[in-house]
Parts: structure tokens; sequence; C-alpha cells
């Protein structure tokens, strides 16, 4: 089983049993709000690109299964704090758990996902079990730390692509860098090899969020699922806002700083302003540039890999669907 399509539906086969189990356990005030999190869904990629790693090393898939589930559930956990913290109404179609439910309801059946995804961890029958847990924990702590560094440039008035670049990196490319690890360290490969897939994994992660960024203000609506210029009305402070903030000439920079100031504007006026600043300061193409330049990267290190290239080839094409994927 190779492709990561095929993976994601033997994940998702084992993850609904685990589920169900879930939605039995009491009380149910705390756990059915942690199963609805769970099956609300998602593409499953993190624990699908663990379980692929796993294959490359010829190693049992089902002993990599109590980790890909942390990994899924410790990720689902962060979603949902991420919309207690947003105050966001929906995700993925559906009401997000602290309106289905109540915020006291989320915050504390999200915590319980958190222990849970230790808990699904301890199960692995591992000799480096210590090992593995400390890059999970470690993993964990800094996509929590990412979180901070996000809230904190909300109200911090400077913030540097730098800093920009150093977040997405904890809150986004960590856990999928981090789940490549893990699968390399349980089926036993070097550490040559476990380090060179982290490095991929990182990469691929920043191009991947810079997509996201990308696709807020160039994105077709219809086929990208989110709303256009929603980073753009909530003054977020991406990529290309950035970017164009240091790319400004004297009277852009006043242009621009009037919009991010104004409280009482027409969401389409201010879309447009913006993104012609873009435009103007060529920020798309520095984006689509610096994207090409993590995936470059990410197929570096597959490339001083010492594994087969044949084996190599569901990654590289991982690493190209960041580049063009619409949703």
């Amino acid at each position: 089983m190779s492709s990561l399509d095929g993976l994601v539906n033997y994940f998702e086969t084992a993850f609904q049993e685990e589920i169900k189990k879930i939605t039995l356990t009491v009380p149910q005030k705390l756990y059915a709000p942690v199963a609805y999190s769970l099956m609300i869904g998602g593409k499953r990629l993190r624990p699908a690109l663990m379980l692929h790693v796993a294959s490359i090393f010829e190693y049992s898939l089902d002993k990599v299964l109590p980790a890909a589930m942390a990994i899924e559930i410790f990720h689902n956990f962060t979603l949902l704090h991420d919309d207690i913290m947003d105050q966001a109404d929906v995700r993925r179609g559906l009401p997000t758990v602290h309106r289905k439910y109540s915020p006291n309801v989320a915050i504390l059946s999200g915590d319980a996902m958190s222990i849970l995804a230790f808990k699904y961890f301890a199960r692995l029958k591992s000799d480096k079990l210590q090992e593995l847990f400390s890059i999970f924990s470690t993993t964990a702590i800094e996509v929590c730390e990412g979180q901070q560094l996000d809230m904190d440039f909300e109200t911090r008035e400077f913030v540097t692509v730098a800093d920009y670049l150093e977040m997405i990196r904890l809150k986004t490319a960590v856990l999928i860098a981090g789940s490549l690890r893990i699968g390399a360290l349980l089926a036993n490969a070097d550490q040559t090899d476990s380090d060179l897939l982290y490095e991929y994994g990182i990469n691929v992660g920043l191009a991947f969020q810079l997509q996201d960024d990308w696709l807020d203000v160039y994105g077709d609506p219809d086929i990208f699922g989110k709303k256009q210029g929603g980073d753009i009305c909530a003054n977020k402070k991406t990529f290309l806002l950035l970017k164009a903030a240091e790319a400004c000439d004297a009277s852009t920079l006043l242009e621009l700083n009037y919009w991010l100031k104004k409280s009482d504007f027409d969401p389409k006026e201010k879309i447009a302003a913006i993104t012609a600043i873009y435009e103007k300061t060529g920020v798309s193409d520095a984006t689509r540039l610096l994207m090409q330049n993590y995936h470059d990267k990410a197929i570096g290190a597959l490339d001083r890999m010492t594994i087969p290239s044949a084996r190599k080839l569901t990654l590289i094409t991982f690493a190209g669907e960041a580049m063009v994927r619409v949703k």
C-alpha cells in the first residue's frame, strides 16, 4: 500500500472504530464533543504520511497505527482550540465544537483530546518508546508555541517576514515533519534518512502554508472552499502582507497603513485596495517563488536519501500537490 489515498482509507477505517469507542465513553458531556470533532473529518494527511514512511521501510502498518491516531487526535485538538480562540463558527462545513456545545465544554473536551493523544501514543510497542515520546512531546509543544506567536502577531505592531516564517514552521510544518520522523524511527530507518524526512516535511509544510496565504487572495472561492480576502479583512499578518510592507514606497505604505487602521470599511473595497497594493509590490510572484524554493529544498532532501528512487515517488507527488492544491 503505497499511495496516500489508499493509506488514508486504511487509516480512516481503523480510526472510525476508535471514534465509536470514544462515543460510548462516559461522561458523555466530555467525550461526545471529542467524537464529534474527530468525526467532522479532514484529509488525514499526517497519519497517512506516517504510515507511508513505515511502508517505505517495509514496516508493519498495524504497529504504526497507535502513533498515527495520536497525531490525528492531537492535530484535531489544536483545531478545536484554534476555533475557540478565533471565534470561528464553522469547521469543514459543520458548526465548530464551541458553537455546537459551549465554549467551556469545548475547552475541557479539547484538553481531554490532548491527553488522549498521548494515551494512544503509549500503546506503541517499540524499544524506542522514550525517544518517540520525546519527538512527539517536542512537536506538540512547538505547535503550541507557534499558535502563541500567531496570537502575539495580532497585536504586535512590527512583525518581520522572518518572524512569520518561524511562526508557520512551528504552527504548521513541525507536525508534518514530526509525523514523518516518527514513522521513520518506528520503521528502523537510519538517522540520516530520518533527518532528511524531517527536513522534507518542514519544507513541504512551509510551502503548504504559503499556498494557503496565496489562495486567500488569489484562489477561486468556488474551488478553494474559502471566502476570498478573509485574511485581508482580518488584518492577518500573512507573508503577502508583510512582504508588501517591506516592498512599499512611502506613499504606498501610507495607503496600506490607512486600510490596516480603518475599522469601518466595505470588505470588497478593502480587499480590492490591498490586492492592488500586492500587485504593485509583486508579492504574488514573491510568494510563488518562495514556495518553489521550499518545494525544491524538500525534493533535495529526498534526493539525498539512501532508499531506491521508486520509494520516493509518493512523497515527490505530495510535495508537488502542496504547490498546486486548490482545496
